[in-house]
Protein backbone atom coordinates (compact mmCIF):
# COMPACT_ATOMS: atom_id res chain seq x y z
CA UNK A 1 0.00 0.00 0.00
CA UNK A 2 1.31 3.44 -0.88
CA UNK A 3 0.01 6.69 0.52
CA UNK A 4 1.00 10.29 1.05
CA UNK A 5 3.98 9.56 3.31
CA UNK A 6 5.39 6.93 0.98
CA UNK A 7 4.86 9.28 -1.97
CA UNK A 8 6.88 11.94 -0.14
CA UNK A 9 9.57 9.35 0.66
CA UNK A 10 9.69 8.44 -3.03
CA UNK A 11 10.18 12.15 -3.89
CA UNK A 12 13.15 12.06 -1.50
CA UNK A 13 14.50 8.97 -3.27
CA UNK A 14 13.70 6.63 -0.36
CA UNK A 15 11.91 3.30 -0.49
CA UNK A 16 11.25 1.72 2.88
CA UNK A 17 12.87 -1.68 3.32
CA UNK A 18 11.10 -4.60 4.92
CA UNK A 19 11.10 -4.09 8.67
CA UNK A 20 14.30 -5.60 10.09
CA UNK A 21 13.75 -8.65 12.31
CA UNK A 22 14.92 -8.52 15.93
CA UNK A 23 18.40 -9.93 16.48
CA UNK A 24 17.79 -11.38 19.96
CA UNK A 25 15.09 -12.10 22.55
CA UNK A 26 12.95 -8.98 22.08
CA UNK A 27 10.30 -7.69 19.68
CA UNK A 28 10.79 -5.02 17.04
CA UNK A 29 7.94 -2.90 18.37
CA UNK A 30 5.27 -2.85 21.05
CA UNK A 31 1.95 -1.15 20.43
CA UNK A 32 0.19 0.27 23.51
CA UNK A 33 -2.99 2.20 22.82
CA UNK A 34 -2.15 4.70 20.09
CA UNK A 35 1.60 4.57 20.73
CA UNK A 36 4.15 2.35 19.02
CA UNK A 37 7.45 1.90 20.85
CA UNK A 38 10.08 0.81 18.33
CA UNK A 39 13.20 -0.99 19.51
CA UNK A 40 16.55 0.50 18.64
CA UNK A 41 17.31 0.40 14.93
CA UNK A 42 20.97 0.24 14.00
CA UNK A 43 22.65 1.90 11.04
CA UNK A 44 22.14 -0.99 8.64
CA UNK A 45 21.30 0.01 5.08
CA UNK A 46 21.03 -1.76 1.74
CA UNK A 47 24.83 -1.82 1.45
CA UNK A 48 25.30 -3.35 4.90
CA UNK A 49 26.26 -2.04 8.32
CA UNK A 50 27.48 1.52 8.69
CA UNK A 51 30.26 1.08 11.21
CA UNK A 52 32.55 3.54 12.89
CA UNK A 53 33.24 5.74 15.86
CA UNK A 54 32.49 9.44 15.70
CA UNK A 55 35.53 11.53 16.57
CA UNK A 56 37.82 8.62 15.68
CA UNK A 57 37.97 8.46 11.90
CA UNK A 58 34.27 9.05 11.16
CA UNK A 59 32.92 12.50 10.22
CA UNK A 60 29.80 14.13 11.60
CA UNK A 61 28.36 14.07 8.06
CA UNK A 62 28.90 10.31 7.79
CA UNK A 63 27.35 9.87 11.24
CA UNK A 64 24.34 11.96 10.22
CA UNK A 65 23.87 9.72 7.16
CA UNK A 66 23.99 6.67 9.46
CA UNK A 67 21.31 8.31 11.64
CA UNK A 68 19.15 8.86 8.55
CA UNK A 69 19.41 5.14 7.79
CA UNK A 70 18.24 4.41 11.35
CA UNK A 71 15.24 6.71 10.80
CA UNK A 72 14.35 4.87 7.59
CA UNK A 73 14.44 1.58 9.53
CA UNK A 74 12.27 3.11 12.26
CA UNK A 75 9.65 4.08 9.67
CA UNK A 76 9.77 0.55 8.26
CA UNK A 77 8.91 -0.76 11.73
CA UNK A 78 6.07 1.77 12.11
CA UNK A 79 4.70 0.68 8.73
CA UNK A 80 4.77 -2.94 9.92
CA UNK A 81 3.05 -1.95 13.17
CA UNK A 82 0.35 -0.23 11.08
CA UNK A 83 -0.23 -3.35 8.95
CA UNK A 84 1.40 -1.80 5.90
CA UNK A 85 -0.36 1.58 6.03
CA UNK A 86 2.20 4.24 6.97
CA UNK A 87 -0.51 6.90 6.64
CA UNK A 88 -1.83 5.71 10.01
CA UNK A 89 1.17 7.52 11.51
CA UNK A 90 -0.02 10.60 13.40
CA UNK A 91 3.36 11.87 14.59
CA UNK A 92 6.83 11.03 15.78
CA UNK A 93 6.72 11.56 19.55
CA UNK A 94 10.31 10.95 20.67
CA UNK A 95 13.65 9.59 19.46
CA UNK A 96 16.46 8.27 21.61
CA UNK A 97 19.71 8.44 19.68
CA UNK A 98 22.92 6.62 20.62
CA UNK A 99 26.18 7.57 18.92
CA UNK A 100 29.32 5.41 18.98
CA UNK A 101 31.68 8.13 20.22
CA UNK A 102 35.33 8.70 21.00
CA UNK A 103 35.79 9.96 24.58
CA UNK A 104 36.23 13.61 23.53
CA UNK A 105 33.49 13.69 20.87
CA UNK A 106 30.67 16.09 21.81
CA UNK A 107 28.67 16.57 18.60
CA UNK A 108 26.13 13.79 19.17
CA UNK A 109 23.22 16.19 18.51
CA UNK A 110 24.63 17.03 15.07
CA UNK A 111 24.81 13.31 14.28
CA UNK A 112 21.22 12.61 15.38
CA UNK A 113 20.12 15.63 13.33
CA UNK A 114 20.49 13.28 10.37
CA UNK A 115 17.44 11.39 11.61
CA UNK A 116 15.52 14.45 12.83
CA UNK A 117 16.05 16.41 9.62
CA UNK A 118 15.04 13.42 7.50
CA UNK A 119 11.83 12.80 9.48
CA UNK A 120 10.86 16.48 9.24
CA UNK A 121 11.49 16.45 5.47
CA UNK A 122 9.56 13.22 4.95
CA UNK A 123 6.66 13.78 7.35
CA UNK A 124 6.35 17.54 7.74
CA UNK A 125 4.98 18.65 11.12
CA UNK A 126 4.22 15.01 12.01
CA UNK A 127 7.97 14.38 11.93
CA UNK A 128 8.83 16.95 14.61
CA UNK A 129 9.66 15.27 17.91
CA UNK A 130 11.31 15.37 21.31
CA UNK A 131 14.65 13.54 21.48
CA UNK A 132 17.85 12.65 23.23
CA UNK A 133 21.32 12.32 21.68
CA UNK A 134 23.76 10.32 23.79
CA UNK A 135 27.37 9.31 23.24
CA UNK A 136 28.29 5.72 24.09
CA UNK A 137 31.57 3.78 24.13
CA UNK A 138 30.33 1.06 21.75
CA UNK A 139 27.24 -0.13 19.88
CA UNK A 140 26.17 -3.59 18.65
CA UNK A 141 28.25 -4.95 15.77
CA UNK A 142 30.39 -1.79 15.80
CA UNK A 143 27.70 0.35 14.15
CA UNK A 144 27.97 4.12 14.29
CA UNK A 145 24.40 4.91 15.40
CA UNK A 146 21.35 3.28 17.00
CA UNK A 147 18.01 5.07 17.41
CA UNK A 148 14.82 4.02 19.19
CA UNK A 149 11.50 5.80 18.83
CA UNK A 150 7.98 6.37 20.06
CA UNK A 151 5.29 7.06 17.48
CA UNK A 152 1.59 7.96 17.70
CA UNK A 153 -0.63 6.08 15.27
CA UNK A 154 -4.33 5.77 14.42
Amino acid sequence: MSGRYEAKLAELGVTLPDAPAPAANYVAFVKVGDLVHVSGQISAGPDGLIKGRLGDGMSVEDGAEAAKVCAINLLAQVKAACEGDLDRLVRVVKLGGFVNSAPDFTDQPKVINGASDFLAAALGDAGKHARAAVGVAALPLGVAVEIEGIFQVR
